[in-house]
């Protein structure tokens, strides 16, 4: 079986229809998963509730962003929400759905050392923009920093890694963790591409941050040798007790906010250099805005992970 941790309730971040960042993505996701002929093999999770009365929840949480800026976020949704910064918009339940996000993050670290196997965080708003006192990008909390800093705080776990494929630069990620030596950061990204950042001189206080700026109109072919020459041998040095993948889908040629020209079977290929590296990955959603391609791309990374565990299945019979 393989783990999804999921609610309804991230639909209820209610950003607009014309948003990007729309219920529609999650949506799109979960009928592809729920048509493919491997449907039973997935097991459901709902997320904790949460709360910051949750000691757990509030010491992750606070360990990355500033009370200040959780209250401040707080108190925009409570008010009928608005916008956080030009991009990125707060409902009036983005608060709880967005605590909720971070604990679906939370419980997928757990589930993925309780059983040493990938697991997938299908949740809502994304995270690898956001800033410790502000958000941006459609981001309102750092998801994957907040996991890898949770994650270093649980038996046996000395080192995590985290592999951002999302078509846009982790910004907010890699400002969160460059300066932690027990964490390694690693990002392929347009470049030059919002939010400007990600350049491959930027290389993190212990060594441990590897950016590849990738040219406007990147295939596979351009892809592949960076994950063959630079990124395995990068985290094969760091040897991870844990993988964390900012798994953004806006990289394929259909997406309308970017110029790279992956295909979604291409993400079945990351995913295989992934489980050479270990089992124990965590895989979160962050971009990806054509319906289509971000539901096939997800099928494709979790198709991978059915049949590294011998399961079998095929895609393409869907």
């Amino acid at each position: 079986m393989f783990p999804i941790f999921y609610s309804d309730e991230f639909l209820e971040h209610d950003t607009g229809f014309y948003h990007p960042e729309n219920a529609g993505r999650l949506t799109a996701i979960v009928t592809a998963l729920q048509a493919t002929p491997w449907a039973g093999r997935l097991e459901w999770h709902l997320p904790k509730s949460a709360s910051l009365d949750d000691p757990r929840l509030a010491t992750a949480l606070y360990t990355v962003h500033s009370p200040r800026y959780v209250k401040a976020v707080e108190r925009l949704a409570a008010a009928g929400g608005g916008h956080s910064d030009p991009d990125t918009v707060v409902s009036p339940r983005s608060y709880e759905v967005a605590l909720l996000a971070v604990n679906a993050w939370l419980d997928g670290v757990d589930q993925v050392l309780k059983t040493g196997q990938p697991a997938f965080v299908l949740a809502r708003p994304p995270g690898h923009h956001a800033l410790a006192q502000r958000s941006m990008g459609f981001c309102l909390f750092s998801n994957a920093a907040i996991a890898a800093h949770y994650a270093l705080q649980q038996p046996e776990i000395e080192r995590v890694a985290i592999l951002d494929w999302d078509v846009h630069h982790g910004n907010g990620t890699q400002a969160l963790v460059e300066t932690h030596a027990a964490i390694a950061y690693c990002s392929l990204h347009e470049y030059p591409h919002y939010p400007g950042t990600g350049s491959a001189d930027e290389r993190g206080l212990y060594g441990n941050v590897l950016n590849i700026p990738m040219a406007a109109g990147s295939t596979l072919e351009d892809y592949q040798p960076h994950f063959e020459r630079q990124i395995m041998p990068f985290l094969r040095r760091f040897q991870p007790d844990l993988l964390i993948v900012s798994a953004g889908y806006d990289a394929t040629k259909a997406d309308p906010l970017a110029h790279i020209a992956l295909q979604p079977q291409d993400y079945g290929l990351f995913t295989d250099y992934c489980l050479q590296l270990t089992r124990r990955i965590l895989f979160g959603l962050e971009g990806g805005y054509d319906y289509t391609a971000l539901a096939q791309s997800v099928v494709c990374t979790i198709e991978r992970c059915l049949n590294a565990a011998g399961l079998n299945v095929d895609a393409s019979q869907n």
